[in-house]
This record gives structure tokens, sequence and C-alpha cells, in this order.
């Protein structure tokens, strides 16, 4: 797979990684230890080398990841995340230094492995200075426990102050066709300051694979089920950007996933997206839009066609809301 150069640093990519969150949370029940180890073991022989996690995401989901890769850990870059109080996003955010360190120190055991190549900030905390975050994250690089420091989901006041104490290689946040805020300041900024971006759901979380609509039904602890662009109402009303996705994807003998993903990958050469799967089908095809090209001319038809049609609902619920893009 061809590689990428996250912003101005020297830590290269996969074009695509894999999100591994849905692996064990989030997306209803999840897949086996041996299902999840098979396909993140299936992701690095298809040519996949970036893997994200999270404290977030439960002490399984790292444990996983770290089994499945111990045979090629040099070979792939891991990526995991601080930031919430006792790991658990319910119970608020907790960026304090003697966290940051715990966290650390608990994942570097988790993941089976000496160092964490990129470390994100989950979310921004207002209690805690995003200079000392910053500062933190330093120390645990110069230490060698860690050797990138990433943001996910900050704005850009924020990127600024953390990146004058320790550069930020990385921003992570949703982009996609269906969502692309970012286009307005983040990416702008993060050209300018030489940082890479990784953007999660580049799939707008299955629905621009046309596998969902209207009528689909999720699990009851999938927690699609809480957010407003999933609702029933507002699906019928989003399928027009499916619709004209699927067109796009015929015309280049691709499916809606692999021109979402090909589509991002254009957008920018410091782009590196995540999906997420459980299905060894879904992999496959979302690693061959890497071998997609979009020309200057179906991008512009692409941005043309879909300037045309109004997203409908929140991407978060008002109260996660609160968290994200400061």
């Amino acid at each position: 797979m061809l590689k990428r150069k996250l912003g101005n640093s020297e830590l290269e990519v996969s074009a695509m990684g894999l999100g591994c969150m849905g692996l064990s949370y989030a997306y209803g029940s999840g897949i086996s230890k041996e299902e999840a180890i098979k396909l993140l073991r299936s992701a690095y022989e298809a040519g996949i080398a970036f893997f994200d996690t999270a404290e977030a995401y439960g002490a399984l989901n790292e444990e996983m990841l770290g089994e499945a890769v111990a045979p090629f850990r040099n070979e792939v870059v891991i990526a995991t995340k601080f930031g919430f109080a006792g790991g658990d996003p319910n119970l608020g955010l907790d960026s304090r230094p003697e966290n940051i360190r715990n966290v650390c120190n608990t994942s570097l055991k988790r993941l089976k492995t000496d160092y964490i190549d990129l470390f994100y900030q989950h979310r921004v905390d207002p209690n805690i200075p995003i200079e000392d975050v910053a500062g933190t994250v330093k120390d645990l690089i110069a230490e060698g426990k860690v050797r990138h420091f990433g943001l996910s989901e900050a704005g850009v006041g924020s990127i600024r102050k953390a990146h004058a104490v320790q550069a930020v290689t990385a921003l992570q946040s949703e982009y996609s066709l269906w969502w692309r805020e970012p286009e307005n300041e983040l990416l702008p900024v993060l050209e300018e300051l030489g940082i890479g971006f990784v953007p999660f759901s580049p799939l707008g979380r299955g629905f621009l694979t046309g596998a969902i609509n209207e009528n689909t039904n999720f699990d009851s602890n999938d927690f699609r089920n809480k957010l407003p662009r999933f609702s029933e109402e507002n699906r019928k009303s989003n399928q027009a950007l499916v619709d004209l996705i699927k067109g796009i994807a015929i015309d280049k003998n691709a499916t809606p996933a692999q021109i979402a993903l090909a589509w991002l990958m254009a957008q920018k050469p410091w782009i590196a997206p995540i999906p997420g799967t459980t299905k060894l089908h879904r992999l496959q095809e979302n690693i061959g839009a890497v071998s997609i090209t979009l020309t200057a001319n179906d991008l512009q038809e692409i941005e043309t066609a879909t300037s045309k049609i109004a997203i409908h609902g929140a991407r978060y619920p008002q109260q996660m809301q609160k968290t994200v893009g400061k």
C-alpha cells in the first residue's frame, strides 16, 4: 500500500489506516477476540500499517490490537488516546498530567509494547491548560514512551497553543462527504502548521456505504441510536447523498464506500483516513479505494453535485457536542 507522511513530521503511515473502535465498542456487541485478531492481521497482510485504538474503547480493544500486531510490532504505527476519567466517556474528561501518565503506562501494558507511536488527547479538557497537556506528552516523548503527539476533535485555538509547546503530528476529527466542517478552519491551519489529518468516520459511520437506509434497525446498544443524523427521518432525507455517490461509483466500476474514501484521500496528501469494520469483505473493499484515482474533473463534478444536497441532522447530541472543537 502507498505510504503518507502526517504533515511535516517523520511519521509515515499507510495511506489508509484501520479504526479499531467498532471491534468491541459503540457499534453493538462487536466481535470475538479471535475474529478481531484475524481481521487485524488480515489488514496488515493487505498493507495496512496504521491502527487506531483508545483507552475509552475498553481494555479489551487495546489488548486485542497488542496481541494481533505483536509479531510485527515495529512494522506498524499504533495510535491510542487518553483524556477521560477512568477511561469512561460517561464520567467526564480528565487530562491532568498524572492521569495522562497513568493512561500511557496502562496502554503500554495492554498493547504489549514499550512505545506508543501516536498518543492523542481524545477530547480537549477545559479544566486543564492545553499547554500542560502538551508539556506532559513532551516529557513522555523525551522518556521514549511516546513518539508523537496528537489531538482529537480540537479547535484551532487549542491546536495552536499545544503546537507551540510540543509539535502536534496529527489531528483526528470526523471528516467525510457528509461532514465537511473541517474545510472551514481546520484544514487551512493544519496545512499552515504542517500537521497531518486523520479523519475518523470517513464513511459516515457506515451510512455512505449504501448499506444503511431509513428502514435499518440498529442493535439496542449501538450508539448511532443516539445520533440525530441517524434518526429515521434524517436517514431518509440524507439518502440523496448516497444515491449521488452510488451513481459516481457505477461510472468508476467501484463501490460507494470506495468513492467516499478515494475522495477523502484526494483532498490532501497528508490525510490518512481510518475506516473501521468488523467484516473481512468490507476491509478488502475499503483497501480497494487506495487504487482509485479521481481526476480534477471527477472532483469538480462531485463538488458541484454535493453542493446542491443539504445534509440533515446534527452529528452529535447537544451534550456530546460540548466537548468538540474547543
